[in-house]
């Protein structure tokens, strides 16, 4: 039976983790661990149970070991990701760079090596679930919205075509496409860089908060080209703020 895509992701009280990883005193910490953290767990110690456990429960999240006896961790991540995008942390005991960044190049959104710290675990699991209910957020408004209008502008989400005030095209990468989307679905509020890589689901090779400047930048570059009207504006220490009235068209 294949992955499939599963609900979004609940908040962190109400999530349930499925873990799978061959080392029995590994599975036993994190499930106490999060237990006490009021996140349920599923253990396994194979990828043999992997599908019946996603076909049966709602999976917010998934922590996969890379090294595991039969099918390995590496094989699952790669299928799941045909059908779903589900939430993944990989554990690797090994200290080869190569097999982290290949777990991230599956689709994996975060990894950690062994040993670990519980807490760290948690941290990570938490801010990941942040991530897919933002982005989750992002994409049911979208799918509720035709278009955005600002200052002459129109943002055609269907097409995914943004347009000048005179009706000429204006040509956005995949990212900046995502990140004015986010913009323009909370106008003139303060936008922190987490919220808005978050929101603009940038994937892990731009995780860091500076790659939002980068991005912002070359989103000011098309929407400012003179600097006449800024639509974006910094907020020192806090984020940014698109400041244009937006109509929204569904």
């Amino acid at each position: 039976m294949p992955f499939f895509q599963q609900e979004p992701p609940t908040m962190a009280g109400e999530a349930h983790v499925l873990v799978v990883d061959d080392d029995a005193g590994i599975r036993q910490m994190i499930a106490d661990y999060l237990g006490d953290h009021d996140i349920s767990t599923t253990a396994l110690p194979d990828g043999s149970g992997v599908d019946r456990v996603m076909a049966e429960e709602v999976i917010d999240l998934l922590i996969l070991d890379l090294k595991l006896p039969g099918e390995d961790g590496m094989h699952i991540a790669r299928r799941l990701r045909d059908h779903s995008n589900l939430p993944i942390i990989i554990l690797t005991g090994r200290k080869d760079e190569a097999d982290r960044v290949m777990g991230l190049e599956l689709g994996a959104d975060d990894y950690l090596t062994k040993p670990f710290s519980p807490r760290e675990l948690l941290a990570r699991i938490r801010a990941l679930l942040r991530r897919a209910r933002a982005q989750q957020s992002v994409a049911e408004g979208l799918a509720r919205v035709r278009a955005y209008r600002f200052a002459g502008w129109v943002l055609n989400v269907r097409q995914r075509r943004l347009s000048t005030p005179a009706g000429a095209p204006v040509a956005l990468t995949n990212n900046e496409f995502n990140l004015l989307a986010a913009f323009l679905a909370a106008p003139q509020r303060v936008l922190s860089r987490e919220q808005l890589l978050d929101m603009s689901r940038l994937h892990n090779d731009e995780v860091y908060d500076r790659a939002i400047d980068v991005q912002v930048g070359r989103l000011r570059r098309k929407l400012e080209p003179d600097g006449a009207q800024p639509f974006i504006r910094t907020e020192r220490g806090a984020g940014y703020v698109f400041t244009a009235e937006v109509e929204t068209v569904r």
